[in-house]
């Protein structure tokens, strides 16, 4: 039990451990104030589980970090305790996953952050309309992801890999990763469908079907549709529910 309070001790002396930060607010910081290859530490939904959030240059991924009584695990390394972990990071380790796409790990985010007490003057305040239902309240996309997918071309019919982002509820390819501008944004509203796709005969193919076009798309492993996959289908329901 004392190691067990001593870890936890650790975490919460740990400069860039964020212990009341959620998915949602970790993305939001780091999209927001971060740089690519920010990062934080944070609980994880998962029992038993922390999880590090990286800033990709236009998403946030999220790894999960365990501990099981006597030592911290992260991606294939082993740290018997926090100060060998924070080690590891203090060299900027880099990772990556199927898709083989490097994430680094440069800039820790601290908790404590330097604030201006500057408020603005509230000078006028008057009600409108009536009472709005929660219909009419935005939707509060979470949620991103970025990597290569091989797609389909509208016109000629030849398989081109792209550089996918899916951020908010938009999901853009540029002809290459570090492109500014994208060739299309998708709006996720007009989606009606994303699965799998036997009529292509590919293997790693899943489709999304638009009222306008279906896009055909290749991922290199079955991981990576499956991830592209659960990350869109939810995105998706999270907005049918809002309609």
């Amino acid at each position: 039990m004392s190691g067990v309070c001593h870890q936890i001790t650790a975490l919460e002396t740990l400069e860039w451990y964020h212990p009341n930060a959620t998915r949602h607010v970790a993305e939001s910081l780091l999209m927001q104030n971060g740089n690519d290859g920010s990062y934080l530490m944070r609980p994880s939904s998962r029992e038993n589980e922390m999880a590090i959030s990286i800033r990709c240059t236009n998403s946030v991924k999220h790894y999960n970090v365990t501990w099981d009584g006597d030592s911290y695990s992260f991606g294939l390394a082993s740290f018997k305790d926090m100060p060998e972990f924070v080690a590891h990071f203090q060299k900027q380790p880099f990772i990556a996953g199927e898709s083989g796409v490097i994430t680094w790990l440069r800039h820790p985010y601290p908790r404590q952050v330097s604030e201006p007490a500057v408020y603005d003057i509230v000078r006028i305040h008057a009600q409108y309309g009536q009472d709005r239902t929660s219909k009419c309240a935005p939707q509060w996309a979470i949620g991103s992801k970025e990597g290569f997918i091989t797609k389909l071309g509208a016109i000629f019919k030849n398989w081109r890999k792209r550089w996918f982002v899916l951020k908010r509820n938009e999901l853009s390819y540029f002809r290459s990763q570090g492109d500014g501008v994208p060739v299309r944004s998708i709006d996720l509203r007009d989606c009606k469908e994303c699965v799998i796709d036997a009529t292509m005969k590919r293997e790693n193919c899943f489709r999304l079907v638009l009222s306008w076009r279906t896009f055909y798309l290749i991922c290199d492993t079955e991981q990576e549709v499956q991830e592209w996959m659960q990350m869109l289908q939810w995105k998706l329901n999270q907005m049918k529910g809002h309609a």
